[in-house]
């Protein structure tokens, strides 16, 4: 017998409402992931061993077991697997590895630089939940809809100033499982919508790991991960705001320790902590940094982050000696490719993250491409905000979509925008070679100062429509 462990915690979204509907139900009738073995805590111990025989699974989700029927293309899995690790960075850790690689079919994690010295590769979801924006009051009920869809790497910051609503479904699902998320005021047809999404999440998860050989492994039985499982699979990013920024690291450390404090939920350690924006100065920004780079050494971030970086900013790092950031999250849609920053981070293993993108759509956003974009959707059936979702995955970005629960188009929007939600059976939302090339063709440099964006600065900060924030140093 060949026991495989196989583990998937990931991102999930869907269609347009009723497109997606549609898709759902005719999902459901089938008979999808079969309940084929109920896994103890002894027997994943004892499937969880047979990694050793070549195929190792994610530390972020139980044990499940093949049929025994089942054939085994081991050397197939083995090519699979290497050719969904190197997509994005990849070998994170090698010199002159690439920081953005654009895949077709994109695999739900992507590998980052992280550890001690930035010496080992970790795992982050490459499609997150942004909590920008989002009203305090409606932060849980988000988070919790996120959770049930599946959506495992949740977007922080100081300044969103959600984070201790934030904590409340994380902490009740890191304690029982998602069982234990409060869903007592949602309707039976939205939670059958995100089980869906998050089973569709799933299912992509399993066969762009193993190339479809695996599509049949049993899920996890929920809960059954453990409480130290189920950390391990999220992917908890929080951004230091300017405020923040200090050139004393004693007071940057003491502000970090402070959130994870604050937060709750049990452990020590973020995955992730970036500096929000580089709208200081170099004494403070090089400081800052350099005390996130010590905390990732003592092992309370397990990695370390840039927002709204451009060429001058990140260059005082390399020119400082210090290490690389594992990500530079910034604006990035097809009205604004920053292909001079992609480029760099490109060439210096940086990978790159896109902010939310609640701005494109209003009066301010950019009307004529936007007008291509909504063809584009129409015809694929899809959401304007899934397109950006799948362009973004398919061009090698992180993305983290944002949307608030406070009405029923927007709760529905947090599952169509997850990775479940751009990943329907068939690969139909799958953007073409020429369907990319026309969103490609849609640069304009949309500045930040012109989109009205407020995403680590203010409105004080913004000099002009085209002000933008990598052009800061």
């Amino acid at each position: 017998l060949l026991c495989l462990a196989v583990t998937h915690q990931y991102n999930h979204d869907t269609t347009t409402t009723e497109a997606l509907s549609g898709f759902f139900k005719s999902a459901s009738s089938k008979p999808t992931i079969q309940k084929q073995y109920i896994i103890n805590r002894r027997d994943a111990l004892i499937t969880a061993t047979s990694t050793i025989a070549g195929i190792a699974s994610t530390p972020n989700s139980a044990a499940a077991e093949l049929p025994k029927a089942e054939s085994i293309d081991l050397a197939g899995i083995n090519a699979a697997r290497s050719k969904t690790l190197t997509a994005g960075i990849g070998s994170a850790t090698k010199p002159g590895a690439a920081g953005v690689i654009p895949i077709t079919d994109p695999s739900p994690l992507l590998s980052i630089r992280g550890g001690i010295d930035g010496k080992s590769s970790i795992k982050m979801p490459r499609v997150g939940f942004s909590l920008y924006k989002t009203n305090p009051d409606v932060a849980a009920r988000s988070t919790s809809l996120a959770l049930r869809a599946g959506v495992r790497h949740f977007d922080v910051g100081t300044l969103y100033g959600s984070n201790a609503y934030v904590s409340i479904p994380l902490k009740k699902y890191l304690d029982i499982g998602i069982d234990g998320v409060d869903f007592s005021s949602e309707k039976p047809d939205l939670l059958e919508f995100l089980d869906l999404t998050k089973q569709a999440g799933d299912d992509r998860a399993r066969a762009t790991v193993s190339g479809g050989l695996i599509s049949k492994a049993a899920p996890a039985p929920s809960g059954s991960a453990g409480r130290r499982g189920r950390r391990e699979g999220l992917f908890l990013s929080h951004k230091l705001s300017n405020a923040e920024q200090s050139v004393n690291g004693a007071d940057v450390r003491r502000a970090v320790k402070a959130q994870i404090a604050a937060l709750g939920l049990g452990t020590s350690y973020l995955d992730m902590v970036s500096i929000h924006s580089p709208l200081t100065d170099k004494n403070r920004r090089l400081e800052s940094y350099a005390a996130l780079l010590e905390l990732r050494d003592f092992g309370f971030v397990k990695s370390v982050g840039v927002c709204n970086y451009g060429l001058g900013a990140l260059n005082e790092i390399k020119q400082a000696g210090l290490d690389l950031p594992a990500v530079n999250q910034i604006e990035l849609s097809p009205f604004n490719t920053h292909s001079d920053v992609v480029s760099w981070c490109n060439n210096n293993g940086v990978a790159v993250g896109c902010g939310a993108w609640s701005k494109l759509s209003g009066a301010d956003g950019p009307q004529d491409q936007w007008a291509v974009l909504s063809q584009i959707a129409k015809k694929k059936g899809m959401t304007k905000a899934q397109v950006l979702v799948r362009w973004s995955l398919q061009k090698g970005y992180i993305c983290v979509p944002r949307s608030t629960a406070a009405s029923k188009i927007e709760r529905i929007a947090i599952a169509e925008n997850s990775y479940g939600g751009v990943n329907p059976e068939g690969g139909g939302f799958v953007l073409t070679k020429e369907e990319m090339e026309i969103l490609d063709a849609l640069n304009i440099d949309y500045k930040a100062g012109k989109l009205g964006r407020r995403d680590g600065w203010a409105d004080d900060d913004v000099v002009s429509p085209d002000w933008d924030p990598t052009d800061f140093v």
